[in-house]
């Protein structure tokens, strides 16, 4: 996809491909652990998809995107919410859906390494911090 046509995608749209492709990811990481019970790689994922730890990692790492990045994950911050969120705070939800936004841009926009880079420091945050 053109990077002029990924940049006028709404953020909440750019949010729910991000939403599978982080899933994916997070997915593939607890398997390369070795294990293989379904029930447990649940539980274990569930910590890495939640809202708190997609929040705790995009405010972790902010200042290691640029400032293009940065504005994108503000705006997807910014923007309103018109359904009410289930298990998180209003602005926990809201950080999230911009952490799901910059991933859905990062794969739409063809930047592999700087997604699986930002992916893999997100990881690594939620799993330092327990989120």
């Amino acid at each position: 996809m053109d990077i002029k046509e990924v940049k006028a995608i709404n953020t909440t749209a750019l949010a729910y491909l991000g939403d599978a492709v982080y899933e994916v990811a997070v997915r593939r990481f607890i398997m390369e652990t070795g294990q293989h019970n379904a029930d447990r790689l649940h539980q274990i994922a569930v910590k890495f998809v939640r809202a708190e730890g997609q929040a705790l990692a995009v405010k972790k790492l902010m200042d290691e995107l640029t400032e293009e990045e940065q504005a994108l994950v503000r705006r997807a911050r910014n923007r309103k919410i018109t359904s009410k969120p289930k298990h998180a705070d209003p602005v926990t939800y809201k950080l999230a859906t911009a952490f799901e936004a910059f991933v859905g841009y990062l794969y739409l926009a063809g930047q592999q390494e700087r997604l699986k880079w930002f992916i893999d420091r997100a990881i690594e945050v939620i799993n330092k911090n327990g989120a």
